[in-house]
């Protein structure tokens, strides 16, 4: 979490509904809470007793020579510490309890929701930043709730009860003690200005060095540093932020510890104080030896509480930020959600209908989290259509492939169907029902995706393949296999079906990685299935087999077949002709040659690959 700079904090104010949402997160965990709260009352007062039984046996025991009573006195000072010791595991274990709990909640909270984000916010928010809510942010978030908060309580209690306990003993030396709190709130107020100014600095410099190690520590950006950049330049820019982090952490302990070395002489200062006056009251009999030493023992207890509170307010602002970032993300839109009336698609046909749609990409402001992007332009996108009043109809069981100029919205037009957008005039159908009369659930699994570059988890080649149906029996999977020409690869590994494929699955070829996307399609076993580019840059051989895999994958399915490779597009049943965000033909691929118009013109411009 970034620290809010104090002078913006200064004159702010917890916001009702932040507070209560707080307490709603905190809920399940308020009898912890309050048994935490009560074991830093307690042990605030059994700290009053080492000072009051040494005042004790000073001033009554030790004259009256009774050795029984000291033992006793004595006995009561280790009983009190041991109490107290147990009460320090109390609070440990309260306070372990409520924060990590309140993080795994929080954590289950976003992840849940970021899930539900449409896909236009992965396209503008850096993962770097969705990690960092859910870890620095959340972590701030708890540290609200048990650091922050308990020493605040804590604080509050033991400055309270401590000068109750002195007051009693001798208000005079008190006020005293009073005297230097000048000394304390105005250095702990300008050093906390400026720690949290080099903790921002700092926390700056350690999101640019996340960043570059985020981005840099993924196998496409190891190769293109590799390929393209310098193995020194990228040491030495990473060094630079590391050096900055570690120069801001150098300035941060420094004058921490300067600010509270400064403090402890204060504080001797004060004691002093109370010995020297104190001792002439002790000559001039208005107070005992035994009061003066309790009075020394206690005022030492004041002076920390007193710097720890000059920031109470602007520490316990500047975590409850943490919450407000959470809550921004839990808050954040979800523009592709079931309507109260969605029903789900039972049985579906396949039959796939474009009605009139018009589409744009939502604008920035509409998608994303301004806070959350490392350049945030409201309203930013482009405010054109990209698919205008197209009309496009797929018969149950008919592959159409879809062709047209890079840019000219086919894979926007996917995109459609399986609601990762929605239209923004029109209607897209589904077995006659529009998709968002349908639940989100049931529209998606009744598609299949193969794209052009497939993601695999870093996992097992099973444990990819049960992505799509986690109840396979290993007999449906190998099936799978087979009819997507993979079973015999993969057999042939070491490890087999237990073979890791690596990050996006970059120990397997091209050819290997989309036959494993299309076994994995198999075993979902949609009614509508989508191909985009799925064997665009293959080579003949490899193209052959994963064709040969998308011809059973296809058989007896409605199909959306985006390519340039001729082999594919002259088996299709029809193909379509997009052109400006609209169907401009459609036919069969000797329709279209004999017709002579745009989809001739591709081919014989070589946009239809021939090989």
């Amino acid at each position: 979490m970034m620290p809010r700079d104090t002078e913006a904090v200064k004159d702010a104010t917890l916001a009702r509904d932040t507070a209560k949402r707080v307490w709603g997160f905190a809920k399940p965990y308020r009898g912890t809470i309050l048994v935490f709260l009560l074991a830093i009352v307690v042990a605030a007062l059994l700290a009053l007793v080492p000072p009051l039984v040494v005042r004790r046996i000073i001033d009554v025991a030790i004259p009256a020579d009774d050795r029984t009573q000291i033992w006793w006195l004595a006995g009561l000072a280790v009983a009190a510490a041991l109490t107290d010791a147990v009460l320090q595991i109390v609070q440990r274990w309260c306070s372990a309890r409520v924060g990590e709990g309140l993080i795994a909640d929080l954590r289950r909270s976003l992840y849940a929701k970021v899930q539900r984000l449409p896909v236009a916010f992965f396209t503008r928010t850096p993962t770097g930043a969705i990690i960092s809510r859910l870890n620095n942010d959340v972590v701030g978030a708890q540290t609200a709730v048990t650091s922050t908060l308990g020493s605040v309580v804590s604080n509050v209690i033991v400055l309270a009860t401590t000068l109750a306990a002195m007051v009693a003993l001798e208000w005079r030396l008190t006020l005293l003690a009073l005297v230097v709190l000048p000394l304390f709130i105005v250095p702990a107020r300008r050093v906390g200005r400026r720690l949290q100014s080099i903790s921002r600095e700092q926390m700056q410099h350690n999101a640019a060095m996340n960043t570059q190690m985020t981005e840099r520590f993924n196998v496409s950006g190891a190769v293109l540093v590799k390929l393209f950049g310098s193995l020194d330049r990228e040491s030495e820019t990473f060094g630079a932020r590391a050096d900055a982090v570690r120069d801001a952490g150098i300035r941060a302990a420094m004058l921490g510890r300067v600010f509270f070395v400064a403090l402890g002489l204060v504080a001797a200062v004060g004691t002093a104080a109370i010995y020297g006056i104190g001792a002439q009251l002790v000559v001039s009999e208005e107070i005992t030896v035994g009061t003066l030493v309790a009075l020394a023992a206690l005022v030492t207890r004041i002076y920390q509480p007193l710097t720890g509170l000059t920031n109470a307010r602007v520490d316990l602002m500047t975590s409850m930020v943490s919450f407000e970032r959470v809550f921004e993300v839990l808050d954040a839109p979800e523009p592709i959600t079931d309507k109260p009336s969605a029903v789900d698609l039972v049985d579906p046909a396949g039959r796939v209908e474009f009605v009139d749609v018009t589409f744009r990409y939502p604008a920035a402001d509409e998608s994303s989290i301004a806070t959350m992007e490392t350049q945030a332009i409201p309203g930013a996108d482009p405010d054109h259509d990209v698919l205008s009043g197209l009309s496009l109809t797929l018969a149950p069981g008919e592959t159409m492939a879809l062709v047209g100029a890079s840019g000219a919205g086919k894979s926007t037009l996917a995109s459609l169907i399986p609601r990762l957008y929605d239209v923004t005039t029109g209607s897209v159908r589904l077995d006659g029902h529009d998709v968002r009369d349908l639940t989100v659930a049931s529209v998606r699994h009744s598609i299949g995706v193969v794209s052009q570059d497939p993601h695999l988890f870093h996992e097992s080649i099973i444990a990819n393949l049960r992505y799509a149906s986690p109840e396979a029996a290993d007999e449906r999977i190998v099936e799978a296999c087979r009819a997507a020409r993979i079973h015999e690869t993969i057999a042939a590994l070491p490890d087999g079906y237990e073979t890791v494929v690596g990050e996006r699955g970059y120990r397997l070829s091209g050819g290997e990685k989309q036959r494993l996307a299309i076994a994995r399609l198999l075993l979902k076993d949609p009614a509508v299935m989508i191909l985009d580019e799925a064997t665009s840059h293959l080579d003949n051989d490899n193209e052959a087999q994963v064709q040969a895999s998308i011809d059973t994958a296809l058989h007896g399915r409605t199909a959306l077949v985006i390519a340039h490779r001729l082999s594919t597009v002259r088996s299709a049943d029809r193909i379509a002709v997009l052109d400006g965000g609209t169907i401009v033909e459609i036919g069969r691929h000797d329709e279209l040659v004999a017709t002579d118009g745009l989809y001739a013109a591709q081919l014989r411009a070589g946009d239809l690959l021939t090989a």
